[in-house]
């Protein structure tokens, strides 16, 4: 069921590093995640906010730009380890038929655009600008106290296919939704703990959320209550709750242009070549949530397209256990 993965890809991906979304208004958009989520603005400039959570050095993991149309998804980025990846990425791109274009990013090196074969926009870049790190800086800390960018969800039409294309590039899968023998979900990874991209079935593509780090598991609930301290208690969609696959602790928040983002108290370590991934069976509830309510039908099915590229709907939608659904069940049990 799951594709091979390349153990040697042709060039080395290190991590997922960054969003840039599109947002009516910067500077509300600004707040939310500085108050309520609790990352530093590294540098405001020509109206686009650069942001960063407190562990992390490099200037930006979260990009802010003004919206030319409907709020969107405008491109996710990886980390490459050398310079030299980069031409040997944009090699592979054409090679499959997917050209990529050298772009200027403020405060990133040479950086490499694509598109994956879903349409979704990718950026590949093998550096930024290092600035300190502000964990200690207990005097500064706000909201939730974000960490770093750890993972992003996409929803696509063909997540088994894309699973192979990032297999080529060395992603492995810690874990997996199945219902079956068909793939309903691959939670893949590059650094040493159990995700970077997570990919699930779909009208897409389409991102459906990045996600943060917390210090603490206290943090969680934190942010919950910053957000109903700066008016944002309607964005706090989903939990806290713990998941079924990686076990965290989570909410998901949605920012005021409905972008919908995780916080949660992070993973466990898969750098070991002999692990095995691990299968969640569709059919359990306890796949869904370990425990309290399963999500509502929005948590599934709504997410941000990514700017000026076409929808794709799958051959068979999914169908999954949601709140409505799970409610309706009981008041005819």
């Amino acid at each position: 069921m799951l594709p091979a993965v390349n153990l040697k890809p042709p060039f080395n991906i290190t991590r997922f590093s960054h969003v840039v979304l599109e947002v009516n208004d910067v500077g509300r958009s600004r707040d939310f995640y500085v108050n309520v989520g609790g990352l530093v603005e590294t540098e405001f400039a020509d109206g686009v906010s650069y942001l960063r959570g407190l562990s992390e050095a490099c200037h930006h993991s979260l990009v802010l730009a003004p919206a030319g149309g409907k709020p969107a998804c405008r491109r996710i980025g990886y980390r490459v380890f050398l310079e030299e990846d980069l031409d040997k990425a944009k090699i592979f791109f054409e090679e499959k038929g997917l050209p990529g274009e050298w772009v200027e990013v403020r405060n990133q090196g040479r950086t490499l655009l694509v598109s994956d074969p879903s349409g979704a926009r990718v950026e590949l870049c093998s550096g930024m600008s290092v600035h300190p790190r502000k964990f200690l800086e207990v005097h500064e800390h706000r909201g939730a106290r974000a960490q770093g960018l750890d993972h992003c969800q996409v929803i696509v039409a063909d997540p088994l296919g894309l699973s192979a294309f990032y297999g080529e590039l060395g992603f492995r899968t810690s874990e997996y939704i199945a219902a079956g023998d068909d793939l309903i979900a691959n939670f893949m990874y590059r650094k040493g703990v159990c995700l970077d991209l997570a990919l699930v079935p779909g009208i897409g593509p389409r991102l459906h959320h990045f996600a943060y780090t917390v210090a603490d598991s206290s943090d969680i609930f934190a942010v919950c209550d910053f957000a109903s301290r700066y008016g944002y208690g309607d964005s706090v969609e989903r939990g806290p709750g713990r998941h079924g696959p990686s076990g965290v602790l989570f909410v998901y928040l949605r920012d005021p242009d409905g972008h919908r983002v995780e916080f949660f108290n992070n993973h466990y370590t898969t750098i070991d070549a002999e692990l095995e991934p691990i299968r969640w069976d569709a059919a359990s509830l306890s796949t869904n949530v370990h425990w309290g309510m399963p999500a509502t039908s929005k948590w599934f099915f709504e997410a941000s397209e990514f700017t000026g590229v076409p929808l794709e709907r799958p051959e068979k939608m999914p169908n999954p256990m949601t709140l409505e659904r799970y409610a309706e069940g009981l008041a005819k049990s």
